[in-house]
């Protein structure tokens, strides 16, 4: 998929962060941009919306039945807050579960009807947090731990079935966008001093990682990348 001009490629979680940057380079590559967002206002000026509550699997299902053709799928969304596993609050283990893990794997099965016969490419983005524990993981680092394992059986079951369709991961450490904010509420002074001593992964530099799996060529299949500031430790 070394030539982007115009394929489809549908990426939630489209309207912050990742998925926005994202947006922009496969905008520039002269891809066609579908954005799953709730703030369709927020979206990259160009990017086609395509309003969902990925929290509601009537929604995503919905969404998917409006679509043509696709050649990717970029699963961005994402929800992180600090809920730890002793006292923590089950709704927002719930509301973590559903978007980072249920809704993301129903968007791969049914990305899988809209891929042409000679395949597409998946990526999700997972976490460093998905590769190891890190003292404030709670709850948020299970749910992308589930992403690489949910990747993996999904890569093994297309190998199985003989589809061209390639599964892929990304796994950054901290990036400046607003899921961090969330990850950080009630602790600002922290995430104050995090920013004053760690210069953090832009959007972009997450996204040109993206690019990278998304522009191989179509013998190349990349597992996961991962990738951290420089000034992350662990």
């Amino acid at each position: 998929m070394s030539n982007l001009t115009g394929i489809t490629i549908l990426v939630t979680g489209a309207s912050s962060g990742i998925g926005q940057a994202l947006s922009r380079m496969l905008l520039d590559r002269g891809a066609t941009v579908l954005g799953v967002t709730r703030r369709p206002a927020q979206l990259v000026a160009g990017v086609i919306p395509l309003q969902a509550d990925l929290t509601k699997r009537e929604e995503i299902q919905a969404m998917f039945q409006q679509l043509g053709q696709i050649a990717a799928l970029v699963n961005c969304a994402g929800v992180a807050y600090l809920s730890r596993i002793i006292d923590g609050n089950p709704a927002d283990w719930e509301e973590m579960w559903r978007v980072n893990v249920f809704a993301l794997t129903l968007c791969c099965q049914l990305s899988l009807r809209h891929f042409p016969r000679e395949g597409g490419r998946i990526v999700n983005i997972s976490s460093m947090s998905g590769h190891r524990v890190p003292p404030t993981g709670g709850f948020y680092s299970p749910t992308k731990f589930a992403v690489r394992a949910i990747s993996d059986a999904l890569r093994l079951e297309l190998k199985a079935a003989n589809s061209p369709v390639q599964v892929s991961c990304v796994s950054p450490g901290f990036v400046d966008t607003p899921l961090l904010e969330l990850y950080f509420r009630g602790r600002e002074d922290v995430l104050r001093k995090t920013k004053e001593t760690m210069a953090m992964l832009a959007p972009e530099d997450v996204a040109r990682a993206i690019m990278t799996i998304l522009e191989a060529p179509p013998h190349v299949e990349i597992g996961d990348i991962l990738m951290r500031s420089a000034d992350q430790r662990m």
